[in-house]
């Protein structure tokens, strides 16, 4: 059979065929798609015309597409629905994919072709693309002699296979760490949904009449908040945190060590201080110091609210807090002192609902867009579901994609990814994905939210609004391919949309009766708004700070055992909580260590977070939920991606710089 990846998809806005594309295909497209993308920047290289913007960078921008293809398909494939297949082929592909990103940015005859594009007369977005393309030069190593090149080209390949074994064993130890429990008397405070949920996990995993606990990737579980029995809490609290670092055969400790003992070796090969001197450089924090200098101002605050938090907890508790004990109490105090039962709000964030009249709804409303499911469209999964996503003229925008529940062959966490990017050169329109983990209910049953998955649904569609709404010429600046301490900011403000009367109104209604959410049990949330933050900001800090201690340290440093230097760093960072762990690990903390997507960059949660506060702000000055708020910022900052720099489009929206006061005072921190 013809391998469906060879060619461009006939389906609408290029979707892949998934239903035709097989594991076999992959491996024969990948292999075909660096070949082709090789000899295409060799013909670059070996064009006899003097450098040109048009001979050099839109060749270099048109080049690639068959590899593009196959790579986004098939690593959607490795975080979603990873088969053994997918697995091993992903051992053997992620080596190779780093090799050929070295082959093309330490080609030092490309280099020299850009560097002679005379950008006088391009346009502003022409003029970067071609400084961009330079900065990615010298960023990757250009300026190395032949033996640097080398050495660097070795650890990047090592660096590749460290961080897919990292991801794989991360995967297996959250499945292998799940808790199987016997009776139902132990789940004694979980909602009957999941406790429905939990049969149906261990009746899929082979345990016919047991419950199973599995486990999400952040330390602390959902159903730590409900469990009445203290040592199942403990128990399954133990399990969460204990991932990676105990020395089974999913033990990433080693991993970890080479890691950061490759990484700092690659900062100073390149001239950096350290990796992390090497990750901010990419950003737009100016430098690693106003980093440091903002984290070192929020931790002290956090953890004093932090403080407050835990003797409210132990006062109503009546003995000395654990660990296990906080998701617990706080949901006790929440519902003793603000009368909010997170438990009881469930049935009215019904999944279906809140996708249509929630999450769809603030967005028609604020862009006019609208969304058609395709069932006659198909995803890489049954459980996927595709919508065709059009303006408010009719005319089409792209593909949306939801796969919103956890399986066994799905990574942890939440996250957005593109399967085709728009691009005015290549006149293509966006292809986007939202990946949740929410456990699914038996057949028939509904799907009912907790508010932190409500919270991560409109989060993610954030992300999935910076794809669609793309409008840029060139494939590289194409929607989320912003710094990385700027891409979670489109995210987080779509979560002002969660509470906003009209659109809470509008999805919060019970599954059953069609009640809507009384509007005291809103107020009592707006109330209890602060409650939690000194834990959440300290949880947070806990994991941003301790990402940075790793990658501060030169190879000579890295230390032997693992687990000591991370209790000695978040002591020395002042964010060491006997109550609180970090928010990931070192032993499962993906973001930095699964690939170097986060690595000395999980701060940019918080920092985005201040352009999202401030954005905030301006809606609420401005009107609120209004298309013409909506467009405007669409125009200015969402459609922009790259093409221009970040804070720059952050500027035309907002009129100024961003202040700190803002996050400051949302998070209880001034």
């Amino acid at each position: 059979m013809t391998n469906p990846l060879m060619s461009p998809s006939p389906l609408p806005f290029g979707l892949p065929p998934f239903a035709d594309i097989t594991d076999g295909h992959y491996a024969e497209a990948v292999d075909a798609g660096l070949a082709e993308h090789l000899a295409e920047i060799q013909a670059i290289v070996d064009t006899p015309e003097p450098a040109s913007f048009e001979n050099t960078a839109l060749a270099m921008e048109t080049s690639g597409q068959l590899l593009q293809r196959a790579a986004a398909s098939f690593f959607t494939l490795v975080s979603a629905d990873a088969s053994d297949p997918i697995r091993d082929l992903e051992t053997t592909l992620s080596p190779r994919f780093s090799a050929h990103q070295d082959a093309v940015y330490l080609n030092r005859r490309l280099f020299e072709r850009f560097a002679a594009i005379n950008t006088d007369r391009l346009d502003a977005e022409s003029a970067r693309l071609v400084d961009e393309y330079l900065k990615e030069f010298r960023q990757s190593g250009i300026q190395l002699d032949g033996a640097g090149q080398e050495r660097l080209k070795a650890v990047n390949a090592e660096l590749s296979r460290l961080g897919t074994e990292f991801g794989q064993r991360v995967k297996e130890a959250m499945k292998s760490a799940a808790l199987l429990l016997d009776d139902a008397a132990e789940l004694a405070g979980l909602p009957a949904d999941d406790v429905a949920s939990a049969a149906e996990a261990a009746r899929t995993a082979g345990h016919e009449g047991k419950f199973l606990l599995t486990l999400i990737q952040p330390s602390n579980q959902p159903a730590l908040a409900a469990l009445e029995n203290r040592d199942v809490r403990r128990r399954l609290y133990e399990a969460s945190i204990g991932r990676g670092s105990d020395g089974s055969g999913l033990d990433v400790l080693d991993l970890v060590k080479d890691m950061v003992r490759l990484r700092a070796g690659k900062a100073t090969l390149l001239g950096f201080a350290n990796y992390a001197e090497l990750t901010v450089d990419q950003q737009t924090a100016p430098d690693f110091a106003a980093v440091q200098t903002m984290m070192n101002r929020l931790a002290p605050a956090a953890v004093r609210n932090a403080d407050a938090e835990a003797e409210a907890l132990a006062e109503i508790a009546g003995h000395p807090l654990e660990a296990w004990d906080w998701a617990f109490y706080s949901a006790k105090v929440k519902r003793e002192r603000y009368a909010v039962d997170e438990q009881a709000l469930r049935p009215y964030f019904e999944l279906d609902r809140v996708l249509n009249d929630g999450v769809f709804f603030a967005a028609n409303a604020l862009y006019g867009i609208t969304f058609h499911e395709r069932t006659d469209l198909t995803g890489y999964h049954p459980d996927v579901r595709v919508w065709e996503v059009r303006n408010a003229d009719g005319t089409e925008l792209g593909l949306f994609l939801g796969d919103y529940y956890t399986r066994e062959s799905k990574r942890g966490g939440a996250w957005m990814n593109s399967l085709v990017e728009q691009s005015g050169l290549l006149n293509t329109r966006p292809v986007v994905i939202n990946n949740l983990n929410i456990s699914k209910p038996p057949a028939g049953e509904p799907t009912l939210l907790t508010l932190d998955e409500l919270r991560t649904t409109f989060h993610e569609f954030g992300h999935a609004l910076h794809g669609l709404f793309s409008a840029v010429t060139y494939p590289r600046f194409s929607g989320t391919a912003v710094p990385r301490d700027f891409v979670e900011y489109p995210s987080q403000v779509n979560e002002m949309w969660i509470m906003w009367p009209e659109v809470l109104a509008n999805y919060a209604r019970h599954h059953a009766t069609g009640e809507a959410l009384p509007q005291e049990v809103v107020d009592k949330l707006d109330a209890a708004q602060l409650w939690g933050e000194g834990f959440g900001t300290t949880e947070y800090l806990g994991a941003a700070l301790l990402d940075l201690a790793w990658h501060v340290l030169d190879s000579t440093e890295v230390p032997e055992d693992v687990l000591e230097f991370e209790a000695k760093a978040l002591a020395a960072a002042g964010v060491a909580h006997h109550l609180i762990p970090p928010r990931y690990r070192t032993g499962y903390f993906q973001h930095i260590f699964a690939g170097a997507g986060y690595a000395a960059g999980y701060y940019s949660y918080i920092w985005s977070e201040v352009l999202d506060a401030e954005t905030v702000g301006w809606f609420k000055e401005n009107g609120g939920l209004t298309r013409a708020n909506g467009d405007f910022f669409r125009a200015e900052l969402l459609s922009r991606g790259n093409s221009r720099d970040p804070l720059d489009s952050f500027r035309a929206f907002r009129g100024r710089d961003a202040e700190l006061e803002p996050l400051l005072k949302r998070r209880g921190l001034n």
